[in-house]
């Protein structure tokens, strides 16, 4: 309400004005030829701002003026302070215009001010004081709490304005339709906007906004910035260290752990026997010193929140330890001539243990294979050229065997042939031989 200060005296005061009034307004007075007239102005003002009440005379000849308040209550008569209320002030009074402000305005004070001119015939107009309320910020309010697979329900307040703030929800620069309501108060207006959207693990963190737009405030915006916060049950993951592990090596696991909330504690277990005497946990990180194969076995991580529990497992395999003699090339006798570079074949070389992939273990230079195949290679070559020359010589003694023994059957013949023929044989036979 508008402040009334020292009230009892502010009504005797009017008594007393309106009773001057009656008095000046029974003298009989010349007759004006011209006639005169008010205007008023009405204005519109920001709530706290200061407002201008303007009365603007025509042919004003000294009549009284008076300016009342929406209660019609006199504030000034003739340029003398008739209210006691100090945020009303005359700042301008001529035969033409007449001026006073209003400062720190309130949607109270809103209303008709009138501006009365006392003649024969009394002139009033009214000017309109309407005063707007800009919103502030508004605020955002959960109603319903945002869960994986469910539905969270957001509604965006404007508790005061006037007129009515307009409401809207955006999310990546798209509106978010929702259910306005409006509230009238009387001078004011509450004005709220809901909406109710799905959400997954995916939206936590993800913003959506509310602006509120007003004639008062143009083209500008008050916007208020909601961050999603969706509780989700826990996600664990082991990550284990690179290589392998051997006797006396120390073993690292960091369990990374997502959740919201975030689970507090994470708790770190040996799959049906207890942890290593030399296990130590410092939050999410189990450290053992000094394996041994004793420590082989399924390591579980576990964490849960009030949403739900989750958990991941590392089986430890812990190798021997290998060692590794070195074995030293052999050392050629020193000569004058300049060292030759030994090829890298000839270098005792290195290989896996198909038991154990991480193992190195040492093996026997490839030079003695290489000379003993070469020896087997040329003893081989050496049989095969025996069994070949062997078989030609076969070949040609059985030919010239044969041929002989042809030429020798030929000769019996012709002999035989003559005795039967009862020629001497040896003449024959000396023919033949010559």
């Amino acid at each position: 309400m508008p402040p009334h200060g020292h009230r009892g005296y502010c009504i005797i005061r009017s008594q007393f004005l309106f009773l001057v009034l009656s008095i000046f307004r029974s003298v009989s007075w010349p007759t004006v030829v011209r006639s005169q007239a008010v205007q008023a102005e009405n204005v519109t003002v920001l709530e706290g701002g200061t407002a201008q009440i303007s009365c603007r005379l025509q042919n004003y000849d000294g009549s009284i003026v008076v300016i009342q308040n929406p209660r019609r209550q006199t504030l000034f008569f003739n340029g003398t302070r008739a209210l006691k209320d100090d945020r009303f002030q005359m700042v301008l009074f001529t035969q033409r215009l007449v001026r006073i402000t209003l400062s720190n305005v309130s949607v109270w004070d809103e209303g008709g001010y009138f501006c009365q001119l006392y003649t024969d015939d009394t002139h009033h107009q009214v000017a309109t004081l309407t005063v707007s309320v800009p919103p502030e910020v508004p605020t955002v309010e959960v109603k319903t709490e945002a869960v994986e697979g469910g539905e969270v329900e957001l509604v965006c307040l404007s508790p005061r304005s006037k007129p009515p703030a307009t409401l809207r929800w955006m999310r990546d620069r798209r509106e978010i339709q929702g259910v306005v309501t409006q509230q009238d108060y009387g001078k004011t207006y509450s004005v709220s906007n809901t909406i109710t959207i799905p959400v997954t693990m995916r939206d936590n963190g993800a913003q959506v906004s509310c602006e509120a737009s007003h004639p008062a405030l143009g083209t500008q915006r008050k916007v208020r910035h909601y961050r999603l916060d969706v509780h989700f049950a826990p996600t664990v993951k082991i990550i284990p260290p690179p290589g392998i592990l051997r006797e006396g090596d120390s073993l690292s696991l960091f369990c990374s752990v997502t959740g919201n909330p975030l689970p507090r504690i994470v708790q770190w277990s040996r799959v049906n026997d207890t942890l290593p005497e030399r296990a130590e946990t410092v939050g999410p990180t189990l450290t053992v010193s000094r394996l041994s194969q004793a420590h082989n076995g399924t390591y579980l991580c576990q964490a849960h929140n009030n949403y739900g529990r989750a958990a991941d497992h590392y089986t430890l395999l812990v190798y021997e330890h290998v060692s590794v003699t070195p074995t030293a090339p052999p050392t050629a006798p020193p000569t004058s001539h300049p060292a030759a570079s030994v090829p890298a074949s000839l270098t005792p070389v290195g290989a896996m243990d198909p038991r154990d992939p991480g193992a190195v273990v040492e093996t026997q230079s490839a030079v003695p294979y290489a000379v003993i195949g070469g020896v087997l290679a040329l003893l081989v070559f050496t049989i095969i050229c025996v069994l070949i020359v062997t078989i030609w010589c076969s070949v040609r003694q059985k030919g010239s065997y044969l041929t002989h023994e042809a030429s020798g059957l030929d000769e019996h013949g012709e002999v035989q042939e003559a005795f039967l023929n009862g020629n001497d044989t040896r003449e024959g036979k000396k023919e033949y031989l010559l």
